[in-house]
């Protein structure tokens, strides 16, 4: 008899978590603006460009007003947000156009390769966790498991440089980044899924070691438990007893892993988008920062702060599906 999923209380812990949420982006958003208002760099400056050398100073102050950066922070943190509240995130500075526009050009295709790279992590992850863990000491445990602890070590902007000068350069089997060849403007799949092939490839694998320990531990650990020990007692196949049983137990560790790696995703999407030229929001949270782009840079800091708390959340409740026992009371 299959088990009913608990709609109610999956439901009652996400509307928490979302009340929770409200305050947290609130803060963050405060935080932006402050640390922003902190910063060395002048938006104005970084707005006029090189024209800002030589205007006067009553130019200057005039575009401090227009750009709104004349107004105490609080007022202009209250101003952003609630604009922000109605729909309106305010113009970029240093894009020249709508925030909402920003955003909307650039995040399909840094979620194109935040899901491809995830996907890569946990399925080689979860095999590699697997096959370790049937043999804890063989060969391939001790290989992969020295490539795990190197890799964890490793930035992913390095394993970025790396590729492309071995798979780019030295092989000339794929292209070295973009979203396109240079010669074409068209935009076709072919294209699109070769160029993705070296970023996801590598923003994967820096994602990878976590995965394939928690995978190795929790298998390892539930192979060596009385139930799947019955399993292998009662004759079943191999096969059976470690997708069927041990993996299923061995895997509950990781689900609180997927939320948890989030951040890291996102700052590791941010490098590798920078090394391989690729059109996400990578380039637009450089120049957001760079430029003290207050309304840029608050939009894109409450969009990785709620993706962080949807991970968080998307753990909790795979944990509570997973395992019968968890109560959704968090």
């Amino acid at each position: 008899m299959s088990r009913r999923l608990p709609w109610g209380p999956m439901a009652r812990m996400a509307g928490r978590r979302a009340l929770f949420a409200v305050p947290v982006l609130g803060v963050v958003t405060f935080g932006v603006f402050a640390v922003a208002a902190a910063s060395p760099f002048d938006p104005v400056k970084a707005y006029a460009g090189t024209a800002g050398l030589t205007a006067s100073q009553e130019n200057l102050d005039q575009l401090r007003a227009n750009l709104g950066v004349d107004q105490p922070l609080v007022a202009r943190w209250w101003d952003w947000l609630t604009s922000a509240l109605q729909g309106d995130f305010g113009d970029s500075s240093v894009m020249r156009q709508p925030v909402a526009d920003v955003i909307a050009e650039r995040m399909g295709w840094s979620v194109l390769l935040a899901a491809t790279a995830f996907l890569i992590a946990i399925l080689l992850g979860t095999g590699l966790g697997v096959l370790a863990a049937r043999r804890p000491g063989g060969w391939l445990d001790r290989c992969v498991s020295s490539v795990a602890y190197t890799l964890e070590a490793a930035p992913a902007f390095w394993l970025g440089l790396l590729a492309i000068w071995f798979f780019a350069l030295k092989l000339d089997v794929l292209p070295a980044g973009g979203l396109t060849d240079a010669a074409s403007d068209l935009i076709t799949f072919g294209q699109v899924a070769s160029h993705l092939v070296l970023p996801a490839a590598v923003l994967g694998i820096s994602q990878l070691p976590w995965f394939f320990l928690y995978v190795r531990q929790g298998v390892a650990d539930a192979i060596a438990e009385d139930p799947v020990r019955g399993a292998r007692a009662r004759g079943l196949s191999e096969r059976t007893v470690l997708l069927g049983h041990a993996l299923r137990s061995g895997m509950l560790p990781m689900l609180t892993l997927i939320g948890s790696r989030v951040p890291e995703l996102i700052t590791g999407a941010l490098l590798v988008e920078t090394v391989f030229s690729w059109p996400g929001i990578a380039a637009a949270t450089v120049e957001a920062a760079t430029s003290v782009d207050f309304s840029l840079l608050a939009a894109l800091t409450v969009l990785a702060t709620a993706a962080v708390l949807l991970g968080n959340l998307l753990s909790d409740l795979l944990y509570g599906l997973a395992d019968p026992r968890v109560a959704f009371d968090g």
